[in-house]
């Protein structure tokens, strides 16, 4: 009667040279590839379907070792447990070992750098620096990715939970993003510890009932006249660039950001393009009034008598190496200096809004259409085909006299 296992013998083994699979029994073969390399499987049959697994190469795994593996196998499947799917798991988990000293603050940069390229601002990659610096690292920065569980987790937020819940809200879904990219990258496993739903909810109070809507700290719309004359007697790009955020009502980084390609002199209409919206979606039009454009061209031609004419710097507010443009902190400073802490450069747009709804009869979707803001009307907004840029254009001209601050010559 043929032997049903150990068929093969060592000389054998040396000794074959075509290509095929040779049984020594029990599921353990012997392939013979197109040059002549020779390893084993294991083949075996679960569920119905037939399965091979790699067992190693003959230069590595000799008979004898490769016999080992089969019985192993055999045991495996004899207790209802797939061969091949425990393989996986074990080279999974040494992979997982071999980079188990990977920190959660190295997969936070790899993360930021991964990103960083599809994010609208530059600032954003700062901003995750800053944040995770401040408040993630000093917990979880040095302790590997895996290591990082829900207590942990909590660790990091709760100090700020409840009094910083805008800034903690945000630090949670920076930390669920960058576990979802480690395991994705085979750092770590398991479930994610800093996910909201159907977990963390069950353990932090809904950030939506702890959020206290803060206000940017706005100049009342009697007082803009006269805090306008005192910009007159700033010098600096700081001074025109907070004149035209309010006589624009614009954002300071709409305004900082602008190029002079977005300027139409012609036809008075300054055009964001969408990637600088905030919203990201469409352009925005910005009616120019005859104090803005007054502003403008005193910067143009400041510009035109100081700047290389064969190398020109396309932005409007550009930085000192001209290679980009100034930041918010000049309009900050700008208002340190004139000691008014009590308001903020956003705060003007409030002050814009304040001023339509008590003095003018605009209706409000052409007031939220000057400050670029979707209109909350679903109804409104699905027929409105029309940014009403000329009822806009005579709104902004009221403002711009209502401002009253120029001397035009």
């Amino acid at each position: 009667m043929a032997r049903s296992q150990n068929k093969l013998s060592p000389l054998v083994v040396k000794n074959i040279k075509q290509k095929g699979l040779y049984a020594d029994g029990g599921g353990l073969y012997l392939r013979v590839g197109d040059t002549g390399n020779k390893s084993w499987i294991f083949r075996y049959r679960r569920h119905g379907k037939l399965r091979d697994m790699g067992l190693g190469a003959l230069h590595t795994i000799t008979l004898a070792d490769a016999r080992v593996k089969a019985i192993d196998s055999r045991k495996l499947l004899l207790a209802g447990i797939d061969p091949l799917d425990t393989k996986k798991s074990e080279q999974a988990a040494a992979r997982l070992a071999a980079v188990k000293g990977t920190t959660f603050e190295a997969c936070a940069k790899a993360y930021i750098d991964a990103h960083k390229a599809s994010w609208k601002q530059e600032r954003h990659a700062d901003q995750w620096n800053q944040a995770l610096a401040k408040h993630a690292y000093p917990t979880i920065g040095k302790l590997p990715i895996q290591a990082v569980d829900t207590d942990l987790v909590l660790k990091v937020l709760q100090p700020i939970w409840e009094e910083k819940t805008e800034t903690a809200k945000r630090l949670r879904g920076r930390i669920e993003s960058i576990i979802d990219w480690a395991k994705v990258k085979g750092y770590r496993q398991g479930e994610n510890p800093a996910r909201w739903r159907g977990h963390l909810d069950n353990l932090l109070a809904s950030p939506n009932k702890l959020i206290h809507v803060e206000h940017f700290a706005a100049l009342p719309y009697d007082k803009v006249s006269a805090f306008m004359k005192s910009l007159d007697k700033q010098e600096g790009m700081g001074a025109a660039a907070l004149k035209l955020v309010i006589l624009t009502a614009a954002r300071s980084n709409e305004i900082l950001g602008a190029t002079w390609d977005e300027f139409d002199f012609k036809n008075k209409v300054w055009t964001v393009p969408a990637e600088r919206m905030k919203a990201g979606k469409k352009e925005h039009r910005v009616p120019l009034t005859e104090p803005v454009l007054a502003i403008l061209k005193d910067l143009r031609q400041e510009r035109e008598d100081i700047e290389d004419k064969e190398v020109p710097c396309p932005y409007v507010f550009p930085n000192a190496k001209g290679d980009g443009f100034l930041s918010n902190a000049v309009m900050l400073a700008l208002l340190k200096r004139m000691k008014r802490r009590d308001i903020t450069v956003h705060g003007f747009r409030s002050t814009f809004r304040d001023w339509a709804a008590e003095n003018t009869e605009y209706p409000d979707e052409v007031v939220e259409m000057a400050l670029a803001h979707a209109i909350q009307n679903k109804v409104k907004a699905a027929y409105l085909r029309t940014d009403l840029f000329e009822k806009r254009r005579l709104l902004m001209n009221e403002w711009g006299g209502y401002c009253c601050v120029l001397t035009l010559d």
